[in-house]
């Protein structure tokens, strides 16, 4: 294999949770490597675990998706290649740089203390609870996803936010439009018109008669424009319960495909908090993201011109063979500490500690509740979400 490729390869061809087989064999022998994009464009993927963790620490390599063209690694039909850079959303701190990215962070970091997610722990373990009750009175086979894996984080983040749960079809529909890699423009578009055309009526509420929720606590701050809290609030629902949800389900296949394992997790809860961080490593479902040089830098050996796409594999690293032992190998017992499912940098995921919570109680209520849990069709035809922005599976029918 050349040590350079033609795009970035989407097919999980060793297996639903390894990197895709090129990507491994790439990152052996150049961890930090050239790429052509189906644009014409030549770029950078990462791979290495030590790379990612340099590139993610370094803001030269910037977050913005206004400074120059996005040039994007895989095929979208319908969708044309961008000719100019897009235009920045207000509120949207993961697409910016300091100083705006810290003033609105900063926003937030009190909402998401340890000490806070610790007083919602309980009431987590409640909605997890009662969407088991509802589980249980199903007649198997049930999709986990819809059923389970998705009501979840979405009880949480409208909880938290002060969203009505009864409007949470409405968003769901178009965030998942929203991920999907090859929708056209259009489609996309109006997926994000209709979340901020909805949220831009929900925080004028909020500033007019604040509430007990989060955005009532931002809607209070003078500092932050209307715009600027819609885009904060698409921000937290997005990331909220789709990264969540996509871990809930595709973590459960996971251990269902690791039956020893699971049957130790069940036999011994204290196991749950170390085997979520080795999930958090070995599935990584936020996987791909970009970053642009804004000057020549070097990373693991390369020269990256300024004005080049960077493309990074949290995935990739998280499997890297020169820092985790037997990496695609799924370890409950794993010491995984500097892992970087949550990212890393200043961009490190800021609900990490909320994600863990629901996926602690998440596991530990299912495995507990449903002791012959089990995949109600083969592996194979689990179908995996290689088309959208943050991996997963699309249904995975379970029963008991």
């Amino acid at each position: 294999m050349s040590d350079s490729l033609q795009g970035l390869p989407m097919a999980r061809t060793a297996g639903p949770f390894d990197p895709p087989r090129e990507i491994s064999e790439l990152r052996a022998v150049r961890p930090v490597s050239p790429m052509a994009f189906p644009d014409g464009h030549q770029g950078w993927l990462v791979t290495g675990y030590d790379a990612t963790r340099e590139l993610m620490a370094d803001t030269r390599f910037s977050s913005r998706l206004d400074l120059g063209i996005i040039h994007v690694p895989f095929e979208t039909p319908g969708m044309p290649a961008p000719t100019e850079p897009s235009p920045q959303m207000p509120g949207v701190f993961i697409a910016m740089d300091p100083p705006d990215h810290t003033r609105l962070r900063r926003k937030l970091t009190g909402a998401f203390t340890v000490r806070r997610m610790k007083q919602l722990e309980a009431h987590i373990a409640d909605i997890v609870e009662r969407q088991l009750d509802e589980l249980a009175a199903m007649a198997p086979p049930v999709d986990l996803v819809q059923a389970f894996a998705l009501p979840v984080p979405s009880l949480v983040i409208c909880e938290m936010l002060g969203v009505p749960y009864e409007d949470r079809a409405t968003f769901q529909v178009n965030t998942a439009q929203f991920l999907v890699r090859d929708q056209t423009l259009e489609e996309k578009m109006a997926a994000v018109i209709a979340i901020n055309t909805y949220l831009a009526g929900l925080v004028t509420r909020r500033r007019a008669e604040p509430g007990d929720d989060l955005l009532s606590d931002l809607a209070r701050d003078e500092d932050l424009s209307i715009e600027e809290l819609v885009g904060i609030a698409f921000l937290l629902l997005l990331a909220g319960h789709e990264t969540t949800a996509n871990m809930l389900a595709l973590g459960t296949f996971a251990l269902l495909e690791h039956p020893a394992q699971l049957a130790e997790l069940r036999a011994d809860p204290e196991l749950m908090p170390g085997a979520v961080e080795e999930l958090l490593r070995y599935l990584s479902v936020a996987d791909i993201f970009y970053r642009y040089a804004t000057e020549d830098i070097e990373l693991g050996g390369e020269l990256i011109a300024a004005g080049s796409t960077v493309v990074v594999s949290l995935l990739a690293a998280n499997h890297d063979p020169r820092r985790f032992e037997n990496p695609d190998t799924l370890d409950i017992h794993r010491e995984s500490r500097g892992r970087l499912g949550f990212g890393h940098g200043i961009h490190t995921c800021l609900g990490q500690q909320l994600a863990r919570i629901e996926m602690r109680a998440g596991f530990e209520g299912l495995l507990r509740r449903f002791p012959t849990l089990a995949l109600a069709v083969p592996a194979a035809e689990v179908r995996l979400r290689t088309d959208m922005n943050i991996y997963g599976v699309h249904e995975l029918p379970v029963t008991w």
